[in-house]
């Protein structure tokens, strides 16, 4: 395992190779895993263009846009870290309307949004026929370790001391489910590469294969 030092823009084009170079005749579905204090769609949505450059189009789904219900998500008070941690994200939703049909043995016809949280209802989002060698790129916090099928996964690991501090006030309940993830997960050891963002102008890539 090696840690290389680099900046974003880096980054991006080293992912980009990584993910284009992967199954080229078939769809990718793709995690980008981290806190919001990581700001993972920031990358998901910063490796669109790079990845259409290298033939590869690019589908952005954000697990905000899959949350469950407010009368589930927040039964037990809106800012209890347990059920943050185990019951506000729709996975079963996230796998039948994305992940499956993206899978190999899918229709590829997928919905980028299922859930309006704001409005509390349905998105009604239309089905969308996926590009024959598309990559979906998955942002957004807790998507390692619980089964949902991904190709391959990015994890944006911040030390418990940069996510305290880059964690808003308002969102500092939510830190408990981050280091309950951390040490019942450890999805650095899950990811096929591991991205430290302590400072964000300055990540680190670790990588697995080298």
């Amino acid at each position: 395992m090696r840690v290389r030092p680099l900046s974003f823009e880096v980054l991006v084009e080293d992912l980009a190779d990584r993910l284009a170079s992967r199954e080229s005749d078939k769809n990718l579905r793709v995690a980008v895993d981290g806190a919001d204090a990581a700001d993972p769609a920031r990358l998901a949505d910063a490796l669109v263009d790079p990845l259409r450059v290298r033939g590869r189009p690019a589908v952005r789904v954000g697990t905000r846009d899959f949350l469950r219900p407010a009368s589930v998500r927040l039964e037990f008070g809106r800012t209890n870290p347990d059920s943050f941690y185990e019951g506000w994200f729709d996975e079963a939703g996230l796998i039948r309307e994305v992940l499956a049909p993206a899978g190999p043995d899918g229709s590829g016809r997928i919905v980028e949004r299922l859930w309006d949280a704001t409005a509390d209802r349905a998105a009604r989002q239309p089905y969308r026929q996926l590009p024959a060698t598309a990559i979906v790129l998955v942002s957004g916090p807790l998507l390692l370790g619980s089964g949902l099928p991904f190709d391959y996964s990015v994890h944006l690991e911040l030390s418990r001391a940069a996510l305290s501090r880059r964690t808003p006030p308002e969102a500092a309940w939510t830190l408990p489910a981050y280091h309950r993830y951390t040490a019942e997960v450890a999805p650095e050891t899950i990811a096929d590469v591991v991205v430290r963002l302590d400072d964000p102008k300055r990540p680190a890539l670790v990588v697995s294969d080298w």
